[in-house]
């Protein structure tokens, strides 16, 4: 059996944002085209479909590394701030945007809320990213 584990990220993340695109609950809000990811960034994504790009990315996240909150996961998608002549510090991403991607997630049935841990995926989230890491599979193996 194929999982998460067995295809390269880039590859599954992608083909998962093809599938969350489907679904009716994961909407990008409207402020989404002109807002940053995080302090460290200087300009919004540059891509139109971005969204659906870290919803996927934060589903696969929970998929490996287990029930999480908002916060841990924005240090996931953090990086370092320039700060001038001051040496350069790690700071986190936008929790927000964490935030509103794993409410959706939840809305869609894919995230379950885990009391005192955060949210982790749920089986309904685990059976599409494993399709989507066989659809992967398949592709890269045809």
């Amino acid at each position: 059996m194929v999982t998460v584990y067995d295809v390269p990220a880039e590859k599954l993340i992608l083909k998962a944002a093809e599938k969350l695109k489907g679904n009716e609950n994961i909407v990008p809000p409207e402020w989404a085209e002109y807002v940053r990811t995080g302090r460290h960034t200087e300009k919004a994504p540059v891509q139109d479909d971005w969204w659906f790009t870290r919803s996927a990315s934060i589903l696969r996240k929970l998929y490996i590394k287990g029930p999480m909150g908002t916060s841990r996961l924005a240090a996931e998608y953090g990086g370092y701030a320039d700060r001038g002549a001051k040496p350069n510090r790690a700071v986190k991403g936008s929790r927000n945007i964490v935030r509103k991607c794993m409410i959706q997630l939840e809305a869609a049935g894919l995230l379950v809320s885990k009391e005192k841990q955060g949210r982790a995926i749920s089986p309904a989230g685990q059976s599409l990213l494993d399709n989507a890491a066989k659809e992967v599979y398949d592709e890269m193996n045809a």
